[in-house]
């Protein structure tokens, strides 16, 4: 009979808490703490009666007896098709914060088709419970404990992967009024792989997948900054630049610096230091380094002048007794001077650092390479860098087949970043949590780990390496 699959995937670090995922008649139920767990169901025609082809699939987070969550869609068994419920958009699936709980549930759902191109066949639900690390440096690093007199480089920093994609409204407005060839110079120069694509497709059809192409190939996180912090991000990397000269002046959007992934806008450099200043004026210990980087970023994008960029920090500080810290200070100063200097907004610029990235390694849907890359850079732990970035997140759109499928597929529930997010995560993630991690915090330097739609497990495996660091 008919049936469609989805893998589900889980990860619990909160006291007293269990994850049910359920489809007609079958169910599993997660509790298990620090468990990166991988499961598998079934929306099985056998199973929802004569002559009905459609069953709900669904995942309840419950503390003890209460519930504090579901979360469903109704799923075709034949054609595996989404077709009610709250899991039908990427848009529909921010972190819950739960404030009387202390806790915040991150979810997410990719909408899988048939398989081209060796994308997934099966839906994946990736589910985690962790408590609200919105002041975990305070609670890890509590000021005047010997913890705190360590060199901030002593460090392990969650981030979020691209910050500056985690909302759509930028692109949209910039291809409202953008003519086809415009469009295709966009997404050519922002997405190389999707060009030889759009260049067989009409016009007419062209503007039509602009919106979803970008959905599916360029949106890296789903929750706004104030939510990564929350979850406890606390490194951003930002590409400020302004938008691409063509279709600026017809787009109708700021002529300001937004984060530009390829030639695609997204949010606003102005929004992300308003953000983070809010938030640190709200959590008095914390500490968030950013760091501006304009790699891929063609010329068309004018790049932010000094005068534009100290303008905007400027304007971001105004009322605040938050300093700017630099370099020097995040290699040489410990958490107790910076918190003393009141030095608790770190802003860098092109900072020399190492990274397991590679364009082969990364570009891949089972995060099989990525794996091995991290275990070779373990064996040998690079030394003498600043920054020693570990990403996590794979890059299935340097797939060319994955482009191809992709683009053809697209609309707002596609995406193969999504597709490939708990697949790797359930394995790169206890691999950093273990012995590898732990050689690649040894040697000096702040230590960043990076991901897709940031979660709570990926911030807690960052802080715990950051408290065995540390000797907590």
């Amino acid at each position: 009979m008919p049936s469609k699959g989805i893998k589900c995937y889980s990860y619990i670090n909160a006291p007293d808490i269990t994850i049910e995922f359920s489809v007609p008649k079958s169910s599993i139920t997660k509790r298990t703490l620090g468990d990166f767990s991988v499961d598998h169901l079934e929306v099985e025609s056998q199973n929802l009666g004569a002559f009905k082809f459609t069953g709900r699939f669904s995942f309840t987070v419950r503390r003890g007896e209460r519930e504090l969550t579901t979360q469903w869609t109704d799923i075709n068994s034949m054609t595996g098709a989404l077709t009610s419920g709250t899991l039908l958009t990427l848009d529909a699936t921010p972190a819950l914060f739960l404030d009387t709980e202390d806790l915040v549930i991150v979810y997410g759902f990719y909408d899988a088709g048939p398989g081209h191109a060796d994308l997934p066949k099966q839906h994946q639900c990736y589910v985690t419970v962790t408590r609200n690390r919105a002041s975990w440096m305070r609670s890890l690093i509590p000021p005047g404990s010997p913890a705190a007199s360590q060199p901030f480089s002593k460090l392990v920093l969650p981030s979020s992967h691209d910050i500056g994609m985690n909302s759509m409204g930028s692109s949209l407005a910039l291809l409202a009024n953008a003519g086809t060839g415009a469009i295709r110079e966009i997404l050519g120069r922002s997405l190389p792989g999707a060009l030889s694509v759009l260049n067989r497709v009409a016009d007419g059809a062209v503007k039509r997948i602009a919106p979803d192409i970008i959905r599916a190939l360029a949106v890296t996180q789903k929750d706004s900054v104030a939510g990564v912090l929350g979850i406890g991000a606390r490194y951003f990397e930002f590409r400020p630049a302004r938008c691409h000269r063509e279709v600026q002046r017809v787009s109708g959007l700021e002529d300001t610096l937004y984060f530009q992934h390829g030639a695609i806008p997204g949010m606003r450099y102005s929004d992300l230091l308003r953000d983070l200043v809010g938030f640190l004026r709200g959590h008095a210990d914390e500490i968030v380094v950013v760091q501006l980087r304009w790699d891929g970023v063609p010329g068309e994008c004018p790049r932010a002048s000094e005068d534009e960029l100290r303008l905007c920090l400027d304007d971001a500080l105004r009322g605040s007794d938050i300093q700017v810290g630099n370099l020097e200070d995040m290699r040489r100063k410990s958490i107790k001077d910076l918190r003393n200097e009141r030095k608790r907004l770190i802003v860098l610029r092109d900072v020399d650092q190492v990274s397991n990235y590679d364009d082969a390694a990364s570009a891949t849907l089972t995060g099989d390479p990525i794996v091995a890359k991290l275990q070779d850079m373990g064996r040998n732990p690079p030394k003498g860098h600043p920054i020693t970035l570990l990403q996590c997140q794979a890059t299935a759109t340097n797939i060319r087949n994955v482009i191809v499928a992709s683009v053809l597929d697209s609309d707002v529930s596609t995406s193969p970043l999504l597709a490939t997010k708990a697949i790797c995560d359930a394995k790169i993630l206890p691999l950093l949590r273990g012995e590898t991690g732990k050689k690649l915090v040894k040697e000096d330097g702040v230590v960043v780990l990076m991901n897709d739609f940031f979660d709570g497990g990926t911030a807690d495996v960052a802080i715990e390496l950051c408290r065995e660091r540390l000797g907590c």
